[in-house]
């Protein structure tokens, strides 16, 4: 039988002699920090939606901070349109919609900016009555305004019955970027016809 002291004697010369696999481990170490931080991108993008016989399928490599977005819609017998252009950071979701109920629907594209802030941004389409596809604009938080005031990104973007809806957390003086303490502000929107397409303008702002 081996006394504790004996082992505590046979034990000790290891926990002070440098393992071979020491060094090994610290590569493995830094390898995985390194798969980590080429992670912080998604995964190529893919979504096909469908509503009113009409199909929208959205394609990206979402692997860096600029990507470029491929937007094609089809009817049941024809191609309706295709459409490439850059988004500033990765997708993160896609929904469609008929906003202003005229029977043709729109493809909605939420985009988020690389870095702390993750600003939102809107790429988004609506069909002319199957023949083309018409640009809808967003328009920008414009600095100055009151839905500015406590503004620092995190968009999330969502349709909401006939609406279309932007919400972001309202930030104090002083607040780091991780705990904004201002609450949520929500704005509302209602699809309209702009002089060049189509524009979503502001109903309603919510603070909450």
């Amino acid at each position: 039988m081996i006394h504790r002291f004996q082992l505590m004697q046979r034990l000790a010369p290891m926990r002070n002699t440098p393992s071979r696999d020491f060094f090994p481990m610290k590569l493995v170490l830094v390898v995985l920090a390194l798969c980590v931080s080429f992670s912080t991108y998604a995964d190529d993008f893919f979504a096909q939606r469908v509503l009113q016989d009409v199909t929208f399928q959205i394609e990206s490599p979402n692997n860096s901070s600029i990507n470029l977005v491929t937007v094609r819609a089809e009817s049941a017998t024809d191609l309706i349109g295709a459409i490439e252009i850059e988004a500033d950071g990765t997708i993160t979701d896609v929904e469609i919609a008929d906003l202003n109920v005229d029977g043709f629907p729109e493809i909605y594209v939420y985009v988020n900016s690389a870095g702390s802030g993750s600003y939102g941004s809107l790429i988004a389409y609506a069909s002319n009555r199957n023949q083309s596809l018409s640009e809808i604009y967003l328009p920008t938080i414009e600095e100055g305004s009151a839905e500015a005031d406590g503004y620092m990104g995190h968009d999330e973007f969502r349709v909401v019955e006939n609406n279309f809806v932007q919400r972001f957390p309202v930030y104090r003086l002083g607040d780091p970027n991780a705990a904004p303490s201002g609450g949520i502000r929500q704005i509302q929107y209602k699809l309209e016809a702009g002089e060049a397409g189509w524009v979503l303008r502001k109903v309603r702002v919510t603070n909450y």
